[in-house]
């Protein structure tokens, strides 16, 4: 058996100081060292639950039927027990991994790592969660790489394992501190990303390659006015774009008139995700091309990773705003896309753990890169974790005063409504998406959307066990 690494080396290889100099930000350091006594991990525990989809969820090849929602506990030497939650997605996180083994195989192997790091923090000390997944991090994803037999495995597929260990260890945080509100959580390095509160955040659904061009206006009519739609379908790099070029006449065509309150020009915008299917910036240019001859181009806010992460290929010259989502691991990986073009984030705290999110989210406001929550069709608690960012992020260029949120899990569970009970106000109207938008009050900011209270549910997965 291998030696364990030293987790404290491996905070110099990792976290915003890093980044912020790759990009000479000044000023940009890692989290400063609470003034309070550090949290120490005395017992830890986890379980999952599998949630099979309404139908397979298919994009980067492959077809999910299922997804496995863990739960990670931790406990405290102050008596605190608190559990946070992780939706797995072994096919976005890394998507040889997923073709590699069966469906059930991949995620038992994802949630042997979060076991694993379970068990790497049981006796751990730390001052607050950005500095625990500092110094777990690169040992989590060394062990990745081991039982997943995949040297480049994607760093990615180490975060999602760790979300629900991140987000116990945020509440152990919060209950130390007497800390009972999202805004008074965020440390004051990573504050200026995460100042804004707006009262509206636009509900984001996701238009798969098999959805209808009728099921995308009458979403429209419904008042979604941003939606994610997925292209870079399958077939060659040729047939892909006219499959492309196809898809975006006819969405141009049935919402391109509609008009929302919530942009600068009236229009609907288009966010279009190629997951890396396009091969070569030519390609994507003969899109563009396309959409500048049917009336679309200027409705485009958004291409989210058009190219494969290892082709590295610059965007500066690119006349569209380019998206990092999924090559943006970490906040290093994220300072490299900028520097390569990259003028958008897509953010996913329920992805690579709100920790990694903060730092990421700090240095892209530091260089004025917008940003953006997207999902990972996550359950409605997570949607709560998700939100609590999008709504405290500046505004979106030619937006109107509100956050960009992608939720999709009510159009991808199969028992979506059992799982909104879970939910601690499950009939809160801040919950609920109505006219294609979030309304965040008072009342949500006081709950902090419900992050902070116990879910009946899930903590009872763990009554019935006892620690020694």
């Amino acid at each position: 058996m291998s030696q364990p690494f030293n987790r404290r080396d491996f905070i110099k290889t990792t976290g915003a100081a890093s980044a912020g100099m790759l990009l000479g930000v000044p000023g940009f350091s890692a989290t400063k060292k609470q003034k309070n006594m550090p949290i120490t991990i005395k017992e830890v525990d986890s379980d999952f639950e599998r949630e099979p989809l309404i139908r397979p969820f298919g994009f980067k090849g492959g077809y999910m039927t299922e997804i496995w929602q863990t739960v990670a506990q931790m406990q405290s030497d102050a008596g605190h027990s608190k559990i946070g939650l992780c939706t797995q997605n072994v096919l976005w996180s890394d998507a040889k991994v997923f073709a590699g083994h069966s469906e059930s195989g991949g995620n038992a192997l994802m949630y042997a790592m979060t076991d694993r790091a379970l068990q790497m923090t049981k006796g751990m000390k730390f001052n607050d969660p950005i500095e625990l997944l500092d110094d777990i991090l690169e040992e989590v994803y060394a062990y990745g790489k081991k039982i997943t037999n995949n040297a480049d495995l994607r760093k990615t597929f180490a975060l999602n394992a760790l979300v629900g260990l991140d987000n116990a260890a945020w509440l152990l945080y919060a209950a130390k501190n007497d800390i009972s509100n999202f805004d008074d959580m965020i440390p004051e390095n990573y504050k200026p990303a995460l100042s804004h509160k707006h009262d509206k955040v636009a509900s984001i659904p996701l238009m798969a390659y098999t959805i209808p061009i009728s099921e995308i206006e009458e979403a429209a009519g419904q008042g979604y006015f941003f939606m994610k739609i997925k292209i870079g379908q399958p077939g060659t790099q040729e047939e892909m774009l006219e499959k492309d070029k196809a898809r975006l006449t006819a969405i141009h065509k049935a919402i391109g008139h509609m008009r929302t309150p919530y942009t600068k020009d009236g229009k609907l915008p288009y966010y279009f995700d190629a997951n890396g299917r396009y091969q070569s910036k030519d390609t994507l240019k003969r899109l563009l091309d396309h959409a500048r001859k049917i009336g679309a181009f200027n409705q485009i806010a958004i291409i989210e990773e058009p190219f494969p992460e290892e082709l590295e290929v610059h965007v500066d010259d690119l006349p569209v705003r380019i998206a990092a989502d999924e090559s943006a691991h970490t906040d290093k990986d994220a300072a490299k896309r900028i520097q390569m073009g990259y003028s958008a984030i897509a953010l996913k705290a329920i992805a690579k753990t709100l920790s990694m999110t903060m730092k990421i989210a700090q240095l892209a406001y530091e260089n004025n890169v917008p940003c953006f929550c997207a999902d990972l069709t996550v359950n409605p608690i997570l949607v709560e974790w998700n939100k609590a960012v999008a709504a405290r992020l500046k505004s979106f260029p030619e937006m109107g005063d509100l956050g960009l949120l992608e939720t999709n899990g009510h159009q991808n569970y199969a028992n979506w409504k059992e799982m909104v009970s879970y939910h601690p106000y499950p009939d809160a109207l801040w919950r609920k998406t109505k006219d294609g938008v979030f309304h965040l009050n008072k009342d949500y900011y006081q709950k902090s959307g419900g992050i902070f209270k116990e879910s009946r549910h899930y903590e009872n997965m763990f009554k019935h066990k006892s620690h020694g």
